[in-house]
């Protein structure tokens, strides 16, 4: 194991139990948190999979996030797979599942310990027999950082950026279910069905941590 991994898996053990949200002495979230969680919300993105969001991208869910992906709180990956557990069951139904993770920058990923989104998705299939993680996409140095770039940009950023890896591609026929953080634009979950779909792999669902659209159909 590298310094930087040892280093991260010790912090994850060194720190204290507390409300995912707030950071109150109650673990993994406090009464207040807990009553800020979810409802579930079904952003519309044409062209797109059908995605389902635990909730919307704000108040605990917002900062536990936050906290989660760039203050190093990795141990922050269990509960909030929790989180995303019901909306998972909502779209299996029960059967075998593959989650794929949308795909972080290599550097982004190496600043934060390990990418969050993978290491977000082992946590929600652990102790699944059912659900199983294909870390099937890549993005090449080339792509930059989405933050405040509108569609249009996003998709110009991914375009040509995005890539398979064969070898870790589920099996034919298998249900694919993509996951992300936040849908903003949805332009990063379009580019990772897109490529999927040049690749034989149908990828029509998605489930995301938080919605940060503009509008939901349902919630």
């Amino acid at each position: 194991m590298r310094v930087r991994e040892m280093g991260a898996a010790l912090v994850d053990l060194v720190l204290p139990a507390d409300c995912a949200g707030c950071g109150a002495p109650e673990a993994p979230w406090c009464g207040r948190c807990a009553g800020w969680l979810g409802p579930p919300s079904v952003p519309w993105l044409p062209g797109g999979p059908e995605v389902v969001a635990a909730g919307r991208y704000t108040g605990p869910l917002r900062s536990a996030l936050l906290r989660y992906k760039e203050r190093g709180r990795r141990d922050l990956a269990g509960p909030l797979a929790e989180v995303l557990s019901p909306a998972l069951d909502e779209l299996t139904g029960g059967g075998a599942t593959w989650l794929v993770p949308a795909p972080s920058r290599s550097s982004a990923a190496r600043a934060r310990g390990g990418d969050h989104v993978a290491r977000l998705c082992r946590t929600l299939a652990a102790g699944r027999g059912d659900v199983r993680v294909a870390a099937a996409l890549r993005l090449t140095r080339r792509a930059r950082d989405s933050v405040g770039l509108d569609a249009g940009q996003r998709a110009a950023n991914l375009a040509g950026r995005l890539r398979v890896r064969p070898s870790a591609l589920p099996p034919p026929g298998a249900y694919v279910v993509l996951v992300d953080d936040v849908v903003t634009t949805g332009a990063t979950l379009r580019a990772c069905r897109a490529a999927l779909n040049g690749a034989g792999v149908a990828a029509d669902v998605a489930l995301v941590l938080c919605d940060a659209t503009g509008g939901h159909i349902r919630s």
